[in-house]
């Protein structure tokens, strides 16, 4: 069986590994750019959360904290986890819903705990609680590492494993009876290919448009900011991966801190995937850092150091997976629409993935809630924690 996989960041690297642990599967992998200099995975605050309203969602962290911590074994990669934790902020009117969210995370084995806001400015003395009304911390299982690291490991086994990868740029399908024979590249050539993956990430909908499919995921532009403060030092050693009610987010990174929050509504548009996104520094002005310097008194005195664009590819749908295919391409298999989750779930869903596509149904972990089926009837996953 010949499975072309279009895309090679982490989510198509972590599915062509588990492919290709199986007897009788030739993998190729497409992949554009091998510097990953434009792609999401490498662009992102490379975080991982068990924080998530919704049970598929905490399971596929899960498993994702599993390969984590195992990566060195497993991958021969050490992805260099930093175990800190997320602190989800609420302010006046969103403290049952986080409460709710912590009952539901510890159904599901996760450690969060609920705090006040005395509790929290006790916790960390650098922290400001104004305005606040609860917390909910992850105390182990949640933090932050190497992406780069992952994806290389990913990457690396599978060629291991057999897999080819391929430097080159997909540009369409041949079709016939319904399913797709051939996948085209933009030198011309074509590929034979009984399954194809789309694991294009922000370039999800222009591949299922190849094959006539209409899929709901769009390149939204995302400004991240490296800054240092000169009174950091201790909230650099103490402080988790910080969420205000705003949807401001900051985390330790290096000698200083990353931070960000996604555009309002109205300055969100949909992008042109192929065009290299611009910083938007009116977000680090007007939202960001007046957030920063109320939640962190030490931040008023900061200075950025720099700053990058990348691209979520963003499922308008419910900002959740897109995982399996629909009805009319038989062998177009999907897993797209992640919405900024895609590097901490790619784990999980690769190997969810393989076993659709080899199996013909999940074997281990049930990633059905995401079935890619549910545009067509507009069936949204409610996740209330959204970042």
């Amino acid at each position: 069986m010949r499975i072309v996989i279009v895309g090679g960041g982490v989510v198509g690297a972590s599915t062509a590994y588990w492919l290709s642990r199986r007897a009788g599967v030739d993998v190729l992998v497409l992949e554009q750019d091998p510097t990953y200099a434009t792609a999401s995975t490498t662009l992102s605050a490379a975080s991982i959360r068990q924080q998530f309203s919704t049970p598929a969602n905490i399971r596929l962290s899960q498993f994702g904290l599993e390969l984590l911590r195992t990566a060195p074994e497993r991958l021969g990669v050490d992805p260099q986890f930093k175990e800190r934790g997320y602190l989800l902020l609420a302010g006046d009117v969103g403290r049952d819903i986080l409460a709710d969210n912590v009952s539901i995370q510890a159904a599901a084995g996760a450690q969060t705990a609920l705090f006040t806001p005395d509790e929290l400015e006790a916790r960390f003395p650098w922290f400001c609680a104004a305005g606040l009304s609860a917390g909910a911390l992850g105390l182990s299982g949640e933090g932050w590492f190497d992406p780069s690291a992952l994806l290389q490991g990913f990457k690396d086994k599978s060629k291991r494993q057999g897999a080819q990868w391929r430097t080159a740029e997909a540009d369409g399908f041949e079709m016939a009876g319904g399913k797709i024979r051939q996948v085209r590249l933009r030198s011309g050539e074509t590929i034979d290919a009984d399954e194809v993956v789309n694991a294009a990430g922000p370039r999800a909908a222009k591949v299922a448009a190849w094959a006539g499919l209409s899929l709901p995921v769009e390149a939204r532009a995302r400004s991240v900011f490296y800054f240092e403060c000169r009174d950091g030092v201790e909230i650099s050693r103490t402080a988790p991966l910080t969420v205000d009610p705003s949807g401001v987010y900051f985390r330790p990174e290096g000698a200083g801190f990353i931070c960000g929050v996604s555009p309002p509504a109205e300055r969100d548009p949909s992008c042109d995937p192929s065009e290299t996104p611009a910083v938007d520094w009116d977000l680090f002005e007007e939202i960001i850092w007046p957030t920063l310097a109320a939640r962190v008194p030490a931040f008023e005195a900061i200075k950025v150091q720099s700053a990058w664009a990348g691209y979520y590819a963003y499922n308008t749908l419910d900002q959740n997976a897109l995982i399996g295919r629909l009805p009319e391409c038989a062998n177009l298999w999907f897993a797209n629409g992640f919405s900024g989750h895609g590097l901490q779930q790619a784990a999980g869903v690769g190997r969810g993935l393989a076993e659709l596509i080899a199996d013909g149904a999940y074997q281990t972990l049930d990633l059905s809630v995401f079935d890619a089926e549910r545009v067509l009837d507009g069936r949204a996953v409610i996740e209330r924690n959204v970042i």
